[in-house]
């Protein structure tokens, strides 16, 4: 997956007006601006590095005049005490990029690193592990890239990749045999239909109108290992809600193709890491 360049400048740029508004009021009154320092990033718990070329790209645009080496790229597993990568420049440039840096670098870190804690729980199943639309504004990108690099893949990037009918639509229009019979005369052959069922009379219902993926939403496993036999292959199912890296395994084990987690980037922890300036 490769992110558009113009995407991630947008995002940067944005972050760094926020944060610095016009000045820094410390570091522009405080050192010279020929004052040159080596920094280094350094991982502060195990987990899965993630957004090292945009944290590059930040100071580049806080400034330049920063040479920064990687040494560790997207996707490494790294420990404690690990150096991520290493900084020669301008002070004032690592000291204005620091903070945006840090903030998208731990952010996409934490979620490759939940997303392949997640994605080592199922292996040996027949279960993939991706993402949900519960993003954060403007970031979703960002955070879908995360969850490839951390071995997830994923779900719908917004409403236009496929028409996905949830429990609301197909309450709205009164059932889900007049919703996709009403959809499928409208939309083009490339799109697919994913509908939401609550219990298994409704994935009855979605089966028998032959719908391309279905959601198990909420259902027990022994729900969703019933539902595996009553599918038998003729659509692909997707357990989706309150799945947690607890229970992930075990609804894994009932045979179901996709698990969304929606947790992987709406309420992630930031991955720990720190940039240290180094002592003459």
């Amino acid at each position: 997956m490769k992110l558009l360049q113009c995407y991630i400048d947008n995002i940067i740029t944005t972050a760094l007006m926020e944060d610095i508004n016009y000045i820094d009021a410390a570091a522009d009154n405080l050192i010279p601006a020929d004052h040159r320092s080596s920094a280094y990033y350094v991982a502060k718990d195990e987990g899965v590095v993630c957004g090292i070329e945009i944290a590059k790209r930040v100071f580049d645009l806080a400034g330049g005049d920063v040479d920064f080496r990687i040494l560790l790229q997207d996707g490494t597993k790294v420990k404690k005490g690990d150096i991520i990568a290493e900084m020669d420049g301008s002070t004032l440039t690592l000291l204005k990029g620091e903070r945006t840096a840090l903030n998208i670098l731990q952010h996409m870190s934490g979620i490759a690193t939940a997303t392949n804690k997640c994605v080592e729980l199922v292996k040996g199943t027949n279960a993939s592990v991706t993402d949900t639309r519960k993003t954060l504004p403007g970031l979703r990108a960002l955070q879908k890239y995360a969850v490839t690099v951390g071995g997830g893949k994923n779900h719908r990037f917004n409403l236009s990749d496929a028409a996905m009918l949830k429990d609301n639509h197909i309450d709205a229009y009164g059932g889900i045999t007049a919703a996709v019979s009403a959809l499928r005369e409208k939309i083009g052959h490339t799109v697919k239909i994913e509908v939401e069922v609550r219990t298994l009379d409704e994935l009855r219902e979605a089966l028998e109108n032959r719908v391309e993926i279905i959601m198990l939403d909420n259902m027990s496993c022994e729900e969703m290992t019933e539902a595996v036999k009553m599918t038998d292959g003729k659509a692909l199912l997707e357990a989706s809600g309150n799945v947690t890296a607890e229970n992930i395994r075990s609804v894994a084990e009932t045979g179901v193709d996709i698990i969304s987690l929606g947790a992987l980037t709406h309420s992630v922890k930031c991955f720990d890491i720190s940039m240290k300036i180094k002592k003459d």
